[in-house]
């Protein structure tokens, strides 16, 4: 028998609603989707009680009372199921007694993308003692126990009691008797899970608003949002946005037709992407709303009524490439100024020389700024020799390009890497256009740049090279907490990209000086340029602003064609989907570099896991001695082998080259193959 207090029945006309919002934040700030949310349910309560577990700072907790009646902060301990528990003890049992329903809801999703009104005059009107927003279907076995049954229940996010059952005595027993919550899965088993099968078993009436029989699969919240959405669902998961890729792709779930979709209802997507650039891995975000915009040589979507300050910043140490760069500045739609940083005064007379010729007829401003020291080369001359335009503000846009040479790769691979990243920026006046629209139509957009380069460099797996340390220690110093993304950042490779200039300012504002960075001849991995050059969409990130990486339809072709070739090959001799392709690798440890026995490492230890500790500690004497013999071996090759003497010449020449004509020694992009032989 039910220990329902009262009778069944629906919401009163002049009813009181409490809702109790569940709030985390790491950083203890509130980014504007949790206003706008909080906002719009106000019209459904009399009273909303924010649960903060953990910290505010003053002005998040100044703007959360904007859109609350009581802030509430409490330690971060227990995850949501302690902080609902704690609250109503706070609260009190006879103080909620004065209301007619308690509305539990934490800060997981996004909403309302439909409007709620006709949610809650839809459950209103239903006789019931709880309801839920979406619910997760049954599963056998357990995922979290791998025994039993996970019943199927209504997910936390939002969860409707009517007095009924939270003055019964069935509700205080379920708060006084939970046990501690340490972990995720903790909370999944003694509270969400747990919560619907307890009090429909207890004899209490539950309905849910979008039932799972409705959709396709048994978590509509993550799998079938779009469809909730078309069904008039209020309610938007932020999970789709940061979980793995792997994952997402598996499934076919497609994050980005979840933004279209909330965009052509009427929500404000730049606050979801606003939320998403500081939680989620920039890498993981940019592929799951799938931010790649592939734009044609056409403008389609500039809007000349509202142009931009545009500003162009060009590093210039090989003067015969001063003309492409100009050229390429002179697609952009409307007028700009251009800053170029030199390292002499002949280079800077050639260059002026070029501009006056060229007449470019949308250059409004030109300065040309012959920097006292060519260390950090572009990035030097960026942050030191241009912190004044940085710090000004004077620009919505600026695009850093520079006379990129690659000397130490072979002319194909070093011809591409330039044009990979200034094509893709400023390839016509028409794709110009169509990317300075983006900076138009998306004020929370940071940067834009090129995919990641993988034609003729093995960046893909590997992109951190050896930054990552580094990379973390001045993200520490600079207070950026976004996480960084594995195997590789997402990061303008090459230095070329867009920005807005507030965006970076984390990086911009500090006080570089000359000093802080490598001599030409020392610009290596690990050196601070290399660093900084992978954290500008992290840096961003921090601030709210997201990345989109852009290219144009040529490229794409390109781009695409080669990887789903090499993905073909690499997939040829794995399980088939990427989800599994990826955790067989993972499993197997890293043989790169081991040659022979580094494949036999990785067999036994996925294979055979059991004896691998055995073959490793027979592995590491035999590695010892082998690497100095095949070292000797390829010795003695370069000595009688032509080819190789040849190759070896070849290159010598051109550092001489390089480090005698030009004062630039060859930068390091990768890590290269002891002997490679064309």
């Amino acid at each position: 028998m039910t220990g329902r207090v009262g009778e069944l029945a629906a919401f009163p006309s002049n009813g009181r609603r409490v809702i109790f919002y569940l709030y985390y934040d790491p950083r203890g700030e509130v980014d504007d989707y949790v206003l706008y949310k909080l906002e719009r349910l106000r019209p459904f309560a009399e009273h909303i009680f924010v649960v903060v577990n953990g910290e505010l700072t003053p002005a998040a907790h100044e703007r959360m009372a904007t859109v609350s009646d009581t802030i509430w902060q409490r330690e971060n301990v227990g995850f949501d199921v302690w902080g609902y528990k704690k609250a109503l003890e706070e609260f009190g049992r006879d103080r909620l007694a004065d209301y007619d329903e308690l509305l539990l809801m934490n800060y997981t999703w996004f909403g309302p993308v439909n409007p709620f009104e006709p949610i809650f005059e839809r459950m209103d009107a239903q006789k019931l003692d709880f309801w839920g927003m979406t619910e997760h279907g049954e599963q056998t076995p357990n995922p979290f126990t791998r025994t039993g049954k996970l019943h199927a229940h209504i997910q936390s996010h939002w969860i409707s009691v009517r007095r009924s059952m939270f003055l019964s005595d069935e509700w205080a027993e379920y708060w006084d008797t939970m046990p501690p919550i340490v972990s995720y899965t903790d909370s999944i088993l003694s509270h969400e899970s747990k919560f619907t099968h307890h009090f429909r078993e207890a004899g209490f009436t539950v309905d849910i608003a979008y039932k799972r029989r409705d959709y396709s699969t048994w978590h509509p919240a993550f799998y079938d949002a779009e469809a909730l959405l078309d069904d008039g669902c209020p309610v938007l998961k932020r999970r789709p946005f940061f979980h793995d890729p792997l994952l997402v792709d598996r499934h076919a779930i497609i994050p980005r037709r979840f933004l279209e979709k909330a965009d052509s209802l009427g929500y404000p997507t730049e606050l979801i992407l606003q939320n998403m650039a500081r939680d989620a891995q920039p890498k993981v975000l940019n592929t799951n709303a799938a931010m790649l915009e592939i734009m044609p040589d056409v403008d389609i979507s500039y809007d000349p009524e509202s142009p931009l300050r545009i500003a162009v910043m060009i590093h210039i140490f090989y003067v015969e490439l001063a003309d492409e760069l100009l050229g390429a500045a002179a697609n952009l739609p409307s007028d700009y100024d251009v800053y170029i940083t030199t390292t002499d005064d002949d280079r800077a007379a050639a260059i002026q020389q070029i501009i006056d010729d060229r007449a470019d007829p949308k250059l409004q401003r030109s300065e040309i700024r012959v920097l006292p020291s060519n260390r950090g080369r572009d990035i030097g001359a960026f942050f030191v020799g241009m912190a004044d335009v940085l710090r000004a503000r004077d620009y919505d846009v600026i695009f850093k390009i520079h006379s990129k040479k690659t000397v130490q790769e072979g002319a194909n691979a070093g011809d591409l890497f330039r044009r990979h990243q200034l094509v893709n920026l400023l390839n016509s006046p028409g794709y110009a256009a169509n990317l300075v629209a983006l900076f138009q139509q998306h004020p929370d957009l940071g940067l834009a740049y090129a995919p990641t380069l993988h034609i003729g460099y093995p960046t893909l797996g590997r992109g951190w090279f050896d930054n990552k340390e580094a990379a973390r220690e001045m993200a520490d110093e600079l207070g950026i907490r976004v996480p960084f993304d594995e195997p590789t950042p997402l990061a303008p490779y090459g230095c070329m990209f867009a920005f807005r200039p507030e965006s970076l300012s984390l990086l911009t504002d500090p006080e570089w000086e000359y000093d802080d960075y490598p001599l030409p001849t020392e610009h290596i991995d690990g050196s601070i340029a290399h660093v900084q050059e992978r954290l500008f969409s992290y840096a961003a990130a921090e601030l709210g602003y997201h990345t989109r990486t852009v290219a144009t339809t040529r490229y794409a072709a390109i781009s695409h064609t080669s990887l789903e070739y090499k993905l073909d090959r690499m997939s040829a001799n794995v399980p088939g989907y990427a989800e599994e392709q990826i955790s067989t690798l993972d499993r197997s440890g890293t043989f790169i570099g081991g040659g022979p026995a580094g494949y036999v490492m990785a067999y036994t230890k996925l294979r055979h896991p059991r004896i691998y500790p055995a073959v490793r500690a027979v592995y590491r004497p035999v590695r010892a001695v082998y690497r100095p013999m095949r070292r000797a071996y390829w010795l003695a090759k370069s000595v009688v082998d032509p080819r190789v003497r040849r190759y070896r010449r070849e290159q010598a020449l051109a550092a001489l080259e390089t480090a005698e004509t030009t004062g630039e020694a060859p930068q390091t992009t990768a890590e290269e193959p002891e002997t490679r032989v064309p």
